[in-house]
């Protein structure tokens, strides 16, 4: 999905598009390829790091290709890709209907596409494994339902909606998880407004415009980490300090937990990376034997998630959680950079 985070990562080092992996090991079941999208935020980086660590678990070296964000050199590497027969690729796609035809030249030679994160339902694929978006948009709205009757006594006030791109399903995923959970509240008020473009500045504008036009805003809900701390400068400049206005995110960024620790977020949902990551590696055996994955409940890193069969193939939807002061420094949040320790075991 077409969705801009925060760009706080410094500069990796890369001589070519391949990334570096662990020297091949001699009982190694094979090769994976992971073809990233770009490598310019914490998110996409910290993927590398979980695929390679969860594929290792179960006995698959991973060889990443950045595509830099072009649709063009992407495409170019599934074909290079494809020529060099691996066990299985993940496909996180810069576009998706652009890598839609590659997704069905590599099937067509027999080897099995995951796609991981940015979900593809235009060509059939071996496995998706995704985060639950709506359910993101769920468990904000209960940590708003929260916040509110902490503050107000009853579930009222008023919140402000700050929403990525409207072109984005991820955001309006997000968005509909959320007002259908709220819906039962008539006395709380949501303001919804897109930061268009996923861009930070946008949503400064949109919070520094609301405090003047609605100065009693209780909460303010934004989609990303990243439009959080625009949001956060937005509030300085209106002489505001950490607690003044209730804040929550998502996405789960380094970022939206460093603003929990200094008072400025009360929760950040996050999107849970690693587990999407070991749901690949839980599966991978079956993707590239192709044996057939069953649909029900699973539980990945301790989330229960969910595999459906769709028409597009297996679909596993995993949960975020939240993450407040009380659990911002546990590792299983991705935004503390710090893989889970929990060794993957291939589904039986």
């Amino acid at each position: 999905m077409n969705r801009l985070r925060r760009l706080l990562t410094a500069s990796i080092a890369l001589a070519a598009v391949a990334v570096a992996t662990p020297a091949f090991a001699e009982d190694s079941k094979g090769k994976i390829y992971y073809l990233v999208p770009t490598l310019l935020d914490e998110f996409q980086t910290e993927s590398v790091s979980a695929i390679t660590r969860f594929m290792d678990d179960v006995g698959y070296e991973v060889v990443t290709l950045n595509a830099d964000n072009k649709t063009d050199m992407q495409q170019s590497q599934m074909n290079d890709t494809i020529l060099q027969k691996p066990s299985a690729i993940i496909l996180a796609a810069v576009d998706f209907n652009a890598l839609a035809p590659s997704i069905e030249k590599a099937r067509a030679a027999g080897i099995p596409v995951m796609i991981f994160d940015r979900q593809i339902t235009s060509t059939p694929s071996d496995l998706t494994s995704v985060a639950g978006t709506i359910e993101i948009g769920q468990v904000a709205a209960g940590e708003i339902q929260r916040l509110l009757k902490e503050k107000n006594g009853a579930v009222k006030g008023k919140v402000l909606q700050v929403l990525g791109d409207p072109s984005d399903p991820y955001t309006l995923d997000i968005q509909k998880g959320f007002e259908d959970k709220m819906k039962e509240f008539p006395d709380v008020r949501i303001i919804s407004l897109p930061a268009m473009q996923w861009e930070a500045s946008n949503a400064g504008t949109i919070v520094s415009d609301q405090m003047v036009a609605n100065p009693d805003i209780d909460l303010i809900f934004l989609h990303a980490a990243h439009l959080s701390v625009a949001a956060v400068a937005a509030l300085e400049a209106k002489g505001k300090k950490p607690g003044d206005v209730m804040m929550i995110s998502s996405n789960g960024a380094p970022v939206g937990l460093d603003l929990i620790r200094k008072g400025w977020l009360n929760v950040e949902v996050e999107q849970p990376l690693y587990a999407q990551a070991a749901a690949l590696a839980m599966f991978a055996d079956k993707v590239v034997n192709k044996q057939e994955i069953k649909p029900g409940n699973y539980n990945v890193l301790g989330l229960d998630s969910v595999m459906t069969i769709e028409n597009w193939g297996p679909n596993i939807k995993i949960p975020g959680a939240a993450i407040t002061k009380e659990n911002v420094d546990e590792p299983r949040f991705w935004g503390n950079l710090k893989a889970p320790a929990d060794k993957i075991q291939p589904v039986e």
